[in-house]
């Protein structure tokens, strides 16, 4: 196991960037940047022993600065959507940017933890990077000086554990994910709509025609929304819905049945079985957005001279509900002033003959 820095490029203010390599005895490398906490590359071999890069991303800073698929970003403070950006808070109104139509979409544009430079350091016995940023008291109209703390693991299961940590001064919002597009059969091998997905989750909370959650927790019995057993991603992706509809494909969030709050569990799992590759989600949060990358651009440019497009990434957020902070029925990522908000998410891999 090894861990090694190096520069990566330099922000338009100026600043240095380093991306740090993460190394275990298994073969796999998790490559983090110190800009917007983001995994650029997620290196597991396949079955016949052949090493491929599974997240979609971007070969040059400048790229990563604009990123408006937000690949591989650490999001924060309030992932997913805010239904006008606003919500009361101990009586107050708070208002965020509206940065998605009339609605806020993961914090800010210039201000969220994905547009951040972070503080960083190696912990070389336990084969970890821990990156941290402070977020100052009203940016994107949220309350607080948060200190946050973002933990990124390799270990030789093939398990990428991300351990969130956040502490404000003020009662505050804290829910932060990871916005990784996977490819298990490498990131340039076209659309995933051949991986076949599990989900374990009873319910989802279908939106309206601007995604935003309606309230409702809807069963997934007998809707394409069921992904209880393993089906291919594809399968249903077209149909004649109108959830799938209003976002071109998933993007949903799924409600866990395992949820808990104590323990991590397994949420999702995803195989590519022409590479054997296997990936699974656990996560002690409760909810997941399945985002089947509807909206990436037919021309965009990735890194290693790759062309994406649409549906050739599959997004597995863990995360407290979209607009829970509005929804008297979804459990809320507050946090009263001193409280500690600490979470966990894992992406294990293996490999199926």
């Amino acid at each position: 196991m090894s861990i090694e820095k190096s520069k990566f490029g330099q922000m338009k203010d100026g600043n240095e960037v380093f991306v740090y390599s993460i190394t275990n005895n298994s073969g796999m490398v998790v490559k983090v940047l110190e800009y917007g906490a983001i995994i650029t590359s997620i290196l597991v071999p396949d079955k016949n022993g052949r090493v491929d890069d599974v997240v979609l991303g971007y070969d040059s800073l400048d790229e990563y600065e604009n990123n408006s698929c937000f690949f591989g970003a650490t999001i924060g403070r309030s992932a997913n959507r805010v239904a006008g950006g606003r919500f009361m808070l101990d009586g107050k109104e708070i208002q965020m940017p509206k940065n998605e139509g009339k609605n806020n979409l993961h914090t800010d544009r210039t201000l969220g933890f994905d547009k951040r430079l972070w503080a960083s350091a190696a912990d070389n016995a336990n084969n970890a990077v821990e990156m941290s940023l402070e977020s100052l008291d009203g940016e994107a109209g949220l309350p607080g000086d948060l200190k946050m703390k973002v933990r990124f693991s390799l270990n030789d299961e093939n398990e990428l554990r991300i351990e969130y940590s956040g502490v404000s001064d003020k009662t505050t919002v804290i829910n932060c994910t990871n916005h990784s597009y996977f490819n298990l059969g490498g990131h340039k091998s076209g659309q995933i709509l051949n991986e076949f997905m599990e989900i374990k989750a009873s319910r989802y909370t279908p939106v309206d025609s601007e995604s935003i959650p309606t309230g409702e927790l809807a069963e997934v019995n007998a809707s394409v929304f069921d992904f209880r057993s393993m089906k291919k991603i594809g399968d249903e992706i077209d149909n004649d819905e109108q959830q799938l509809k209003y976002v071109g494909g998933y993007d949903h969030n799924f409600c866990l049945d395992g949820f808990d709050e104590k323990h991590v569990f397994l949420a999702a799992a995803v195989e590519d079985r022409e590479s054997g590759r296997r990936m699974e989600v656990y996560t002690d949060l409760p909810g997941i957005q399945f985002y089947s990358g509807n909206f990436i651009s037919s021309d965009m440019r990735g890194k290693d001279g790759a062309v994406y497009g649409p549906r050739m990434g599959f997004c597995l957020e863990t995360q407290y509900y979209p607009d829970s902070v509005n929804k008297d029925n979804f459990k809320k990522p507050i946090f009263k002033a001193g409280e500690t908000s600490d979470s966990t998410t894992v992406y294990k891999f293996l490999c199926r003959t």
